[in-house]
């Protein structure tokens, strides 16, 4: 098979479009019930064949896996269950050979406690060097009984543990996901060592775990609701690391896309100066509810924020944290919070499907590049997972309430009839999070050969976004459209409409339907939950 044309070369991730592998849920080399290198080695034919440009992998490194990997101990080993180093430079070559790029993930604000140099603080004791590259502070109270401050967690619960010493060490999200102290040098150091060593291995880029929490307030005073600054979120020395940082990717051609959660759009383009970060996640497209006017201000308000700093944007519809698309958008409340994350939330799943089809067509008509999570290609829904099967921290720190993220990490489904529908090699192997019964309709397989399929409408999709001008990074024009209507230009005669009103909607002049996320009826209308993308 011929490689893909990639997109531009300098400066391809402008328009890219980068698929998110969870590596434990793509696909089973080995038949030990987790996915893994080998695994995923087998399948690049099929990224290659979907048509994207790049792969991100989540975090792959030596880990206790207590959260899904971003608890890492060893940037420069591969876990075990996941496969060898030698493994992952066999992969970077040969997805570049079918013309994939791969981008890596590294998690700065913490690392594991199984790492060597946790270890080694909690051996060293009070005031040593050791626990200086992180936040070890005595506690609060009579006997140090309170914790330092009062810090909320990322995760539910406390952010502060006690060590048999006495003295409390900051965790941000999980006791075994000890925080760095970004004041010290050893941290900056090895982290831009790091950095160098995927860099060599032939990486193309970095996505940055929780990249506005890596400084401290150095006081660590307590939280204050609605006081700025904020004590550990977006300070303002943290953008002389990502200078340091560009500064490395720069000399090996690479590039950065952070994970920056923040509702001040002046604040939020500062990670995009031309000297920091390339690209960022667009959270609140990904979070915004099925809605035309709110749709519409979140694609405006993206655009508006990025244009200072000329850097392009991103849009996502969903990830390895959040509910998947086609069932969140089945919803009463199509928006997504982890807040609202309940058991038992009741959706419509034809219509999430209808829906999440229409996205995927906006999504990929929008300037900027573009970010595939593993799965969304087939309309994967939501699984609920047993109480006692789940695995993400969330649920259990929740104190039971959060069902937690497994829910979108369900191992893929590749073949109908096969065991585990395919994802593994042993037929008597149990996967590490249950599929539903009903997964063999979202196979690869099977869906590879219906024409109507999501896998087919993603397809089609990514090859005319390549080949069709107009399409990628770009300028877009609204034009005037009906109430529930969403219609604009990206040029070169090529329009996108999405029908999100009660009924139908007429369709604009024009010599060619490109491509619809549904039927078209012959009267020239655009039904409800659709979107079409035609030429002129």
């Amino acid at each position: 098979m011929a490689a893909p044309t990639p997109s531009r070369t300098a400066d391809w991730w402008r328009d890219a479009v980068i698929y998110q592998v969870y590596p434990r849920s793509f696909a089973d080399g080995d038949g030990d019930g987790t996915g893994d290198l080998a695994g995923i080695r087998a399948r690049l034919p099929y990224l290659a064949e979907l048509g994207v440009d790049a792969v991100w992998f989540t975090p792959w490194y030596a880990s206790p896996l207590v959260d899904g990997g971003y608890d890492v101990a060893d940037y420069r080993t591969i876990d075990p269950a996941f496969g060898t180093l030698d493994e992952a430079e066999k992969l970077i070559t040969e997805a570049g050979e079918l013309g994939l790029r791969v981008i890596v993930d590294i998690v700065p604000n913490h690392v594991s406690d199984r790492h060597a140099w946790f270890r080694a603080a909690l051996a060293a004791g009070p005031g040593s060097p050791e626990r200086s590259r992180f936040h070890f502070r005595p506690g609060r109270g009579e006997h140090g009984e309170l914790p330092p401050n009062d810090w909320p967690s990322q995760f539910s619960g406390n952010t502060w543990t006690r060590v048999p010493d006495g003295e409390w060490y900051l965790h941000l999200f999980t006791p075994e996901q000890p925080d760095l102290n970004w004041d010290h040098p050893d941290v900056r150091r090895e982290h831009e060592d790091v950095l160098r060593f995927w860099f060599e291995r032939g990486v193309a880029g970095v996505r940055i775990d929780s990249a506005a929490l890596l400084t401290k307030d150095p006081t660590l005073r307590d939280f204050t609701e609605g006081v700025d600054p904020h004590p550990y979120i977006d300070q303002d020395e943290i953008h002389e690391v990502y200078r340091s940082w560009r500064a490395v990717a720069d000399e090996y051609g690479g590039i950065f896309v952070g994970e920056v959660w923040l509702p001040d759009a002046e604040r939020f383009a500062r990670y995009l100066r031309p000297d920091e970060l390339h690209t960022a996640f667009n959270f609140n497209f990904l979070a915004c509810p099925w809605e035309p006017a709110r749709l519409r201000t979140t694609i405006d308000d993206t655009l508006a924020e990025h244009a200072p700093v000329h850097a392009p944007a991103t849009w996502v519809l969903c990830n390895h944290d959040v509910t998947r698309t086609a069932t969140r958008y089945g919803r009463t409340d199509t928006a997504f919070d982890f807040a609202t994350k309940r058991f038992g939330t009741p959706t419509d799943l034809a219509l999430g499907t209808r829906r999440a089809r229409a996205a995927a067509l906006l999504t990929l008509a929008l300037p900027g590049s573009v970010y595939l999570y593993q799965g969304e290609e087939l309309g994967l829904p939501e699984s609920e997972v047993p109480r006692t099967r789940i695995q993400d921290p969330m649920h259990a720190r929740s104190g039971g309430v959060d069902p937690g993220r497994d829910g979108c990490r369900v191992p893929l489904p590749w073949e109908a009839d096969a065991p585990a529908h395919g994802f593994g090699t042993h037929p008597d192997t149990e996967t590490w999070l249950p599929q539903p019964a009903d997964w063999a309709r979202y196979a690869v397989d099977r869906q590879s050969a219906d024409p109507a399929s999501m896998l087919h409408l993603y397809r089609t999709a990514l090859s005319l976004r390549r080949t069709v001008p107009g399409f990628g990074d770009g300028p877009l024009e609204w034009l005037p459209a009906a109430d529930g209507v969403l219609a604009f230009t990206r040029g070169h005669g090529l329009t996108c409409v999405v029908n999100l009103a009660d009924g139908p909607t007429a369709l604009p002049d024009h010599q060619e339907v490109l491509l619809a996320s549904g039927p078209l009826p012959q009267d020239g209308t655009l039904p409800t939950d659709t979107a079409v993308w035609l030429r002129s």
